[in-house]
């Protein structure tokens, strides 16, 4: 595989849009959550899935990098990216861009965790679905590693 998933298209609408004239920030991780989405349905947890496994993602933690203004009406697409798997836990990139551009307008890492959704807990994924992810981290193996994966947040100590 040569590219991330496109994994979510939009076109951006008047609500979701600031008084500056800018996507607000929280709809942002909106538009990556639908890309979780897709991505779900990709590795075998969609609605059927997760009917059959009882299984379910949480998103343990994510960094959001806001790197381009996004207006009314623009019409947008989240690239998903597998960078690693285990047991119980997807690490992914998602990143917002303009059809055909390769510039990010924003990029988002995250953790998700599998969850047996009638426990309640993490859980392993069921084989299915596990040999899905190991697929899709086979795929995107060969991709570069995205420039603001492993980023940490902080002000420079005194």
């Amino acid at each position: 595989m040569s590219s991330a998933l496109t994994t979510y298209r939009t076109t951006i609408p008047a609500e979701w849009v600031d008084y500056n004239g800018h996507l607000r920030d929280a709809f942002y991780l909106l538009i990556f959550s639908y890309g979780t989405d897709a991505l779900m349905e990709v590795i075998g947890l969609d609605e059927a899935g997760r009917a059959q496994t009882g299984h379910t993602l949480y998103t343990l933690e994510c960094h959001l990098n806001y790197l381009a203004e996004v207006k009314l009406g623009a019409e947008v697409e989240v690239r998903t990216q597998l960078l690693g798997a285990d047991a119980k836990r997807l690490h992914i990139h998602h990143s917002l861009h303009y059809p055909g551009q390769a510039e990010a307008l924003a990029a988002s890492e995250q953790m998700l965790m599998n969850i047996d959704s009638e426990a309640g807990r993490s859980a392993p994924f069921a084989e299915a679905v596990a040999e899905r992810v190991r697929g899709v981290v086979s795929e995107h193996d060969g991709l570069p590693q995205p420039v603001h994966v492993g980023r940490v947040m902080a002000l420079p100590r005194r």
